[in-house]
């Protein structure tokens, strides 16, 4: 796990090293083992290392060619290396190191970049400096786990793992206002935009090829649709899906650190630990407490770790002080407001003492369905299907009356589903339109209206309606927060996260399973509940989803009052015109009153602290520069 950077100019100004020492300081907590630069003419590549695997000096980057014609920068850990590095072997490549990262390099050179990526099983970004060719390669893991951005300008392109160290280096350009339109409907910024108009986010299982100033993108791989007419049997079904959870564990056990796993109460941490026991892994399990608090579940889980037989640790998180604003902003580049990346770092910062890799149980919810609003669409789709093709002309003079009843709004919601599909389901969200009716919005972003709003309700998206939120899902909430929360909250603490529920080889499997399998007897994720029944027992399998987070809608007019009454003048918000002068008072005082605050003035208070710092980083940039001169 690493932070990369890099700098390609066609001019080869000759200042390529310096621009990349400036942005590797951004990356110091994502790799505080080791540092290097290396460059061609018009090249550098840099890198910051977390020593993983390999730990003595040959496992470190950029690491090149015998000849020097080829460069590799690598964050990330291909998990069937082994397999790969014998094949290569064979092939009669030598070695230097035991790193995964000479796999990708050799492999390159051997396979060239299609071969070698497809066979790669793991959470990549890397980038390949090909000098004879004078081409740059961008490669981003199919889910996008791990991060990469860049930034082009005619015939120059710099690329890193965040983006603030790609501001470092001057680029970036100003501020998108869709993308603060983005960030206050969902309180994330999706893949499509990043905070700053000319800074872009490589989309997952992409390839970017770059020469001479020239730039194009390949996807090399997306998951299978539902296979409707599959005929496997619920067994089946399970059967292989404890295969895959068992491999794909082992997989991720490759370690010269210590290696730890976060277990819950809940499914997908269960499952994980229960097949770190099959295959007589020597880890320790990690669960935090929270003495007192509702969300503890510390309990039940050294009940599930005892049933398992399984070394366990119980680590309780200290009383909160005010929220940890200044290490969100830092360690998310940009605005992010999601309240369990709040206890997420939390849980990273109190297990790092004690591993260095940690096994979670992210992406159980996604594939295998664990979300309500997929057995939602699930139901309206199978209705749509039922109805005829008239069906929306008739609703639409019906809808009025729901409208007007206080009591139908979720029955209202679901025929608009079921006539509308996607369209009509992307406009329930109440993010942006609690700005808009209360005329909050400033004069930079009135009249502007998100993509995702200008959808247009239609009658056959409602009939696959299951598989189209799916899809938004994973462009939106799985790629714009789940993913980045896990890789921010554990790199701001140098702590690799490693996800056995979000191996692709899992996802093929899953994604192709019919809903009847994955929503068997109405349950959300029926597959992974049956495996956790069968194997642990049917009190853990039956158990609600709990989670751990931070109430951070409560805490900020409650704990965190100090915090909030920085949105009451004076803000950047105002001054900035993102937001209209005065507008918040009034909700900021209902807020207090009821001790209560709706989510999207946490919002706010997310974006204001974000703005502030990111004007205190360009003044002390300025008097660095004046010192220097």
């Amino acid at each position: 796990m690493c932070g990369i950077a890099g700098f390609v100019s066609v001019q080869r100004s000759g200042r390529e090293r310096q621009v990349v020492k400036e942005m590797l300081p951004h990356l110091a907590r994502r790799g505080p083992d080791a540092e290097g630069i290396v460059t061609w003419p018009g090249v550098a590549f840099g890198h910051r290392r977390l020593a993983i695997l390999d730990l003595s000096q040959l496992g470190n980057q950029p690491m090149v060619s015998d000849d020097g014609n080829i460069g590799l920068v690598f964050n990330g850990c291909i998990y069937n290396f082994l397999e790969l590095r014998e094949d290569l072997t064979k092939s009669g490549i030598r070695f230097r190191s035991e790193s995964d990262t000479e796999v990708l390099l050799r492999g390159y050179q051997e396979w060239g970049i299609e071969k070698l990526v497809s066979q790669c099983r793991g959470m990549f970004a890397f980038a390949i400096w090909d000098a004879p060719r004078r081409t740059l390669y961008l490669v981003r893991d199919r889910l996008g786990v791990k991060p990469l951005v860049y930034a082009e300008n005619g015939d120059q392109i710099g690329f890193s793992s965040t983006i603030s160290a790609l501001r470092a280096c001057g680029a970036g350009g100003q501020m998108d206002p869709d993308a603060v339109l983005e960030f206050l409907e969902f309180g994330y910024i999706t893949d499509e935009r990043s905070i700053y108009r000319d800074v872009k986010k490589l989309p997952p299982a992409t390839i970017l090829e770059w020469r001479d100033g020239h730039a194009s993108q390949r996807c090399y791989w997306s998951p299978p649709p539902v296979d409707e007419s599959s005929k496997i049997s619920f067994n089946e079904a399970v059967e292989e899906t404890e295969r895959l959870i068992v491999e794909s564990v082992r997989l991720r056990l490759c370690s010269d650190v210590p290696i730890g796993a976060l277990l819950s109460g809940g499914i997908d941490s269960t499952l994980v630990c229960w097949a770190m026991k099959q295959l007589n892994a020597d880890v320790k399990a990690f669960t935090v407490g929270t003495p007192g608090d509702s969300s503890d579940e510390s309990a039940q889980a050294a009940e599930i770790a005892k049933r398992l037989g399984i070394a366990h640790e119980v680590v309780t998180l200290g009383s909160l002080g005010e929220p940890a604003l200044a290490q969100l902003a830092e360690a998310f580049s940009e605005p992010f407001a999601s309240q369990s990346a709040l206890g997420l770092m939390r849980v990273s910062a109190a297990v790092k003492p004690l591993a260095t890799v940690l096994l979670t149980g992210d992406g159980g919810d996604d594939v295998y369905l664990g979300y309500p609003y997929f057995y939602n669409a699930w139901r309206a789709q199978r209705l749509a299907r039922r109805l005829p093709q008239v069906a929306p002309q008739l609703w639409g003079p019906m809808r009025p009356i729901f409208e007007a009843s206080t009591g139908t709004r979720r029955a209202k919601n679901f025929i608009d589903y079921t006539v509308g599909g996607l369209g009509a389901y992307t406009r329930v969200r109440d993010g942006l339109p609690y700005f808009e009716r209360r005329f909050m919005l400033g004069e930079q972003l009135q009249d502007r209206q998100l993509a995702q709003r200008r959808m247009q309700p239609s009658f056959a998206s409602a009939r696959r309606l299951l598989s189209d939120v799916f899809a938004y899902h994973r462009k939106t909430e799985f790629i714009g927060e789940f993913i980045p929360k896990v890789d921010g909250s554990t790199m701001y603490y140098s702590l690799e996260a490693r996800a056995p529920l979000l191996d692709h080889k899992l996802w093929e499997f899953a994604a192709a399973l019919p809903p009847e399998i994955r929503f068997r007897g109405g349950q959300l994720k029926a597959v992974l509940r049956e495996i956790v029944r069968r194997r642990v027992g049917p009190d853990v399998a039956d158990r609600r989803k709990q989670g751990f987070t931070i109430p951070a809608e409560k805490w900020i007019a409650t704990h965190w009052r100090n915090s909030f009454e920085v949105l009451r003048s004076g803000t950047r918000l105002e001054s900035d015109g993102w937001i209209r002068e005065g507008a918040m008072t009034p909700h900021i005082d209902k807020a207090l009153q009821s001790g209560a605050a709706p989510k999207q003035l946490w919002y706010l208070l997310i974006l204001e602290n974000w703005l502030q710092r990111q004007q205190h980083a360009a003044e002390t940039r300025v008097l660095c520069e004046a010192d220097a001169r």
